[in-house]
């Protein structure tokens, strides 16, 4: 059963994997993410760290963090907060900055992410030793879940624009569901200048230009349980924007 062979893979004892978790109005969604984060890594025995970045979170997102670091220990729960929300992008860098593991994964905590998948993120990284892995919701048995058809077709529409303008060679450039080499995710937010949402097109973008390898695991994306959706028209139209630039300087 393929099942056991997730929960009880070969290991290297030195692999560390450092969870960055951006977070802003998370407070219901924040426990039972952790909780899961700690399930399957406990299950499968990978050596982890959970770094909570919150970007001032009106709802008290911090203090539910504060508690749960009491309940999983100051080992496993880094908290390394900031004052006010400042983009996704810098919250990367803030996060790479107290990192200690040598590979980096990167998900929401908004539940859309299911951490059952890691296991096979870090099987797959292992099989072809890839620089990253990204989770693909438009490959194999990949989908989304809780989307209704507008949302469904803005996805669909600005995968397929990426894909014809930029060649990336990944099937999947919108999603934030990745895990790094440490020095492949220095590297790439080093060079990447866009925020929002054409960040994660750009990080594949670049990972392309550097010749860096790209695995992929199909994924299930199932929309936020609690809290509202943070894609707006702002979103989109800075997303048309980000899309445009990268066509015109790569």
């Amino acid at each position: 059963m393929a099942s056991r062979k997730t929960l009880h893979p070969n290991r290297d004892s030195e692999d560390k994997y450092s969870i960055l978790l951006p977070t802003y109005n998370e407070r219901e969604n924040l426990p039972l993410i952790v909780w899961l984060l700690v399930k399957y890594f406990g299950e499968s025995g990978y050596n982890y760290e959970v770094i909570i970045i919150d970007d001032g979170s009106p709802d008290g997102t911090l203090e539910v963090a504060e508690q749960l670091q009491k309940i999983y220990g100051e080992d496993k729960i880094l908290l390394r907060p900031r004052a006010k929300k400042l983009g996704l992008g810098t919250a990367y860098i803030h996060g790479i900055k107290h990192a200690t593991g040598n590979f980096v994964i990167i998900m929401d905590a908004d539940l859309s992410h299911h951490p059952k998948f890691i296991p096979e993120f870090i099987e797959k990284q292992k099989e072809g030793d890839y620089d990253l892995v990204s989770g693909t919701r438009y490959k194999g048995n990949g989908g989304v879940y809780g989307w209704d058809l507008r949302r469904k077709l803005i996805s669909r529409g600005a995968n397929f624009l990426t894909q014809v303008l930029l060649r990336p060679g990944a099937s999947d450039l919108t999603g934030s569901f990745r895990l790094y080499k440490k020095e492949v995710l220095e590297s790439l937010v080093e060079r990447c200048v866009s925020k929002g949402y054409v960040f994660q097109m750009e990080m594949i973008v670049r990972a392309r230009q550097l010749n860096y390898t790209i695995g992929e695991v199909p994924i299930s994306f199932v929309d936020r349980v609690y809290g509202e959706s943070k894609l707006g028209g702002n979103e989109i139209v800075s997303f048309v924007k980000g899309l445009i630039t990268l066509f015109a300087t790569t």
